[in-house]
């Protein structure tokens, strides 16, 4: 099957990562800045070896890297380690995964490394790897659409200390200011949040949502398809629940660490003659982006991919396929 580096690996996702690579007997390599705290996951996990590494010490990431198949970054911000790891992994001669959701992270990953003579897959996670997953499939061989809208609904948002970071980093670098992509572009705008309905498939139904609560769709999609348009939306209590300040962090609720959140990912799809609908649903945004990094992992050691270079997961993978293969995580529901 291969070694898997993983970096970050005692963060809350890196976690879920690291654990379903073990589940399927894969060879892993815990990775990441503090030396203690991954010894100590370690001993709990078994078998594992642990390489410390810090994204501003080339040699140490290198020596991470050494005789690895793939990297899959677990660590933010993005904006920080992104980088490093992308040219690192190009140096080892290696693929790259990783599970960014900050927009201006991914967009920066897409500009600077298009030409990557490793494959690359930015943003293989619930933001941005699952809707993108979701479009590329409702839209079969076509490869052109006038708009796209991604509806989160979820049921509650508690972040983890990794996304309170990220997202302060994004707004820093967008100076407070918020983003929509709109005629095939990415803009900036001070524009207050609208709130509007939106209806999700049943039993969720009609919920308030924030309008343009943009989110890593909006890199990923245009990436590979022709859209002009692309619009993502957030179920007022799980946005509240973000901002919230005292908002505390997951909390576990089964034998595989989930909590106890529900989400659906319902993305509306037109074009000139038609609407096309695929939603998913299930348990836990951050355990969900194990079986979708980790399944971009098995497919890219076993060869089944679909272009070189640096891709996201809809232009990569063949997105239904890939779907469908998340059945015992998730509930898909898809166009003839």
């Amino acid at each position: 099957m291969g070694v898997v580096v993983v970096y970050g690996a005692t963060g809350h996702t890196g976690r879920f990562v690291v654990e379903e690579l073990l589940r399927g007997g894969v060879t892993t390599v815990a990775s990441g800045r503090d030396r203690n705290a991954l010894e100590m996951l370690a001993a709990k996990w078994g078998d594992i070896e642990v390489r410390p590494a810090a994204v501003d010490d080339a040699r140490s990431l290198d020596r991470a890297l050494a005789g690895a198949d793939v990297v899959v970054n677990c660590a933010g911000p993005f904006a920080v380690t992104g980088g490093p790891l992308v040219e690192a992994a190009v140096r080892a001669g290696i693929p790259y995964v990783d599970v960014a959701a900050e927009i201006e992270a991914n967009v920066a990953t897409f500009a600077n490394h298009r030409g990557a003579r490793s494959l690359v897959v930015p943003a293989m996670a619930f933001y941005g790897g699952l809707g993108d997953l979701l479009v590329t499939a409702a839209l079969g061989e076509r490869t052109a659409a006038d708009e796209v809208h991604v509806a989160y609904g979820l049921s509650s948002w508690h972040p983890t200390p990794g996304t309170r970071a990220a997202g302060q980093v994004s707004h820093d670098r967008r100076g407070g200011r918020r983003l929509r992509f709109t005629r095939g572009a990415l803009q900036y705008h001070d524009d207050k949040p609208v709130v509007q309905d939106w209806v999700f498939p049943e039993p969720l139904g009609r919920r308030r949502v924030i309008a343009e609560f943009t989110m890593t769709e909006v890199v990923t999609v245009p990436s590979h398809l022709d859209v002009p348009e692309v619009r993502t939306y957030m179920t007022v209590e799980a946005a509240q629940d973000l901002l919230g300040e005292d908002t505390p962090p997951p909390t576990p609720v089964d034998a595989l660490g989930r909590s106890d959140q529900t989400f659906v990912v319902d993305t509306v799809i037109r074009t000139s003659n038609e609407e096309l609908r695929a939603t998913a649903s299930g348990q836990d945004i951050y355990a969900i982006t194990a079986p979708l990094a980790v399944g971009a992992v098995r497919r890219i050691l076993a060869g089944e991919t679909r272009t070189s270079g640096l891709a996201s997961a809809g232009e990569m993978f063949d997105a239904r396929e890939f779907l469908d293969s998340l059945s015992p995580y998730l509930k898909v529901e898809l166009p003839d």
